[in-house]
């Protein structure tokens, strides 16, 4: 159906005259008629009796009406929409990024976002696939290494290194390892060479499991390795940034830490200008920002 055509119908039926929907359109009578008459003959139906005082719907036009009615709703609605979109952000946002960092530090920092932005919807996809983002089957990205997908924006958010770690509770009842050699002596905790990670962290447990280790447990995700290190049930590999929201786990063989593992955030250019965009990348830099800080803090007191 030509949207021209519904376009002046829905303007003849709302004035009710010819005439009267040629001054809002801007258009002279013969031209409205016409496209009227193209219309009636594309539908093989009659949509307005004619009369000399103006026109009345037919059953069918009433029908059509109503249709053109919602849909000119609609389109104000969202035109509307887009005018406060420059002011306002709301909508949705399809985020991915690995199991890890999703779960061990993203999510539990979105109230704060939320509370920012309560209009805003955050659908957050957790896996150690790549999604295409110029295909967009996400918006927003949040990998450990630089994609390499063409026409994205990208900033580097952090750095991050894999190290060693236990709770208090478990350096109390097993003591501290002084040098690597003696790793053999405990539990390590790890994911399994053979899962998908990132190469820093596959090349420092490659380099621990070199060394005589007896007591071994396997996670295929560092969320898993965090619950047993939780649980006291040895020395796990984790990534640096789990260490501020858990306070009871300490550093364990302080020398020994992956290569830096780079995170970036990244986005199609065609969101360039979404304010939408721009509050999610807003939140995540500052929250990072802050956690440089106390990761700082942290260390400094460590020493």
């Amino acid at each position: 159906m030509d949207w021209d055509k519904l376009r002046i119908f829905h303007a003849v039926a709302d004035a009710g005259s010819l005439t009267h929907a040629g001054d809002v359109l801007h258009l002279s009578q013969s031209a409205v008629s016409r496209q009227i008459r193209s219309l009636e003959e594309s539908l093989n139906t009659t949509l307005f009796h004619r009369h000399a005082r103006g026109l009345i719907l037919t059953e069918q036009g009433e029908l059509l009406f109503d249709a053109t009615r919602a849909m000119n709703k609609r389109l104000e609605t969202a035109a509307a929409r887009i005018r406060d979109s420059e002011e306002e952000v709301f909508g949705e946002i399809k985020v991915t990024t690995t199991t890890a960092f999703g779960t061990l530090w993203l999510a539990p920092r979105l109230a704060k976002l939320y509370e920012l932005y309560p209009d805003l919807k955050i659908d957050l996809m957790l896996e150690e696939r790549v999604l295409d983002l110029p295909m967009r089957e996400a918006d927003v990205a949040i990998r450990m290494k630089e994609p390499s997908q063409a026409d994205l924006i990208r900033k580097r958010l952090m750095g991050i290194h894999m190290r060693l770690y236990a709770t208090e509770a478990y350096i109390a009842a097993n003591g501290t390892p002084a040098t690597v050699e003696e790793i053999g002596k405990h539990r390590l905790i790890c994911q399994n060479p053979t899962s998908f990670q990132v190469s820093a962290g596959k090349s420092l447990v490659e380099y621990l499991l070199s060394y005589d280790v007896p007591h071994l447990f396997t996670v295929n995700n560092y969320f898993g390795v965090l619950q047993a290190v939780r649980g006291d049930l040895g020395i796990g590999v984790l990534p640096d940034y789990v260490v501020e929201d858990f306070p009871n786990i300490v550093r364990v063989l302080p020398e020994v830490e992956s290569n830096e593992v780079p995170v970036f955030l990244a986005f199609p250019e065609e969101l360039r200008q979404s304010k939408r965009i721009a509050a999610f990348r807003d939140f995540v830099q500052d929250e990072v920002i802050a956690h440089r800080r106390r990761q700082r803090a942290l260390e400094e007191a460590a020493e």
